[in-house]
């Protein structure tokens, strides 16, 4: 795994999380039980801390993480459809239920939505889960030949023909093409 690729996870949970829970305990804002809690607790923290123009600034930062959240998840939305049925009519469902939802999230009582977030997350993790409980045995068989060519000393590379039973594969050659191309050269 690129290092790279766990310092997302790494600023988001271990930085942005900490120093937020640093603002908040140092503050004194934080009253157990109290009325401020989430965003209201944050911006009253940060604003005892640095003034008034901490609320405004926090307030511009979710609005912004919750903008490219929305953006994001629609856009992997969007790019799997296109990617299991190329149909102008499916694109033009998904894209009203996203603007659905945007809408129906934007006049409903919190709980409501949560619940329903929390609920869409459950599905997509069970999808997930399907996915890779029926591609284990293709993984198994890649990691294995990835493991295979490390240890005869080789610089791993995927060749569809190398795992059997895999369908469709349109992004990887097969041994012999590469082998004949290579040779070529």
């Amino acid at each position: 795994m690129e290092p790279s690729a766990s310092v997302g996870v790494f600023v988001d949970t271990l930085l942005v999380c900490s120093a937020t829970a640093f603002i908040v305990l140092l503050s004194g804002t934080y009253q157990p039980g109290g009325k401020l809690t989430g965003v209201e607790l944050v911006q009253a923290a940060l604003s005892s801390h640095i003034g008034g123009w901490a609320s405004s600034f926090v307030a511009i930062v979710v609005f912004l993480f919750a903008f490219s959240s929305v953006i994001g998840n629609y856009y992997y939305g969007e790019t799997n459809i296109e990617f299991i049925k190329e149909s102008k009519t499916w694109l033009t469902v998904y894209r009203l239920a996203v603007i659905g939802m945007v809408l129906f999230g934007s006049v409903a009582k919190i709980g409501i939505v949560w619940d329903m977030a929390d609920l869409f997350m459950a599905l997509m993790a069970i999808t997930n889960l399907i996915a890779i409980a029926l591609l284990g045995s293709t993984a198994i068989n890649a990691l294995n030949d990835y493991m295979q060519q490390k240890k005869q000393g080789l610089d791993p590379v995927f060749y569809r023909d190398s795992i059997q039973g895999l369908k469709n594969i349109e992004c990887w050659g097969e041994k012999k093409q590469y082998s004949k191309a290579s040779q070529a050269v």
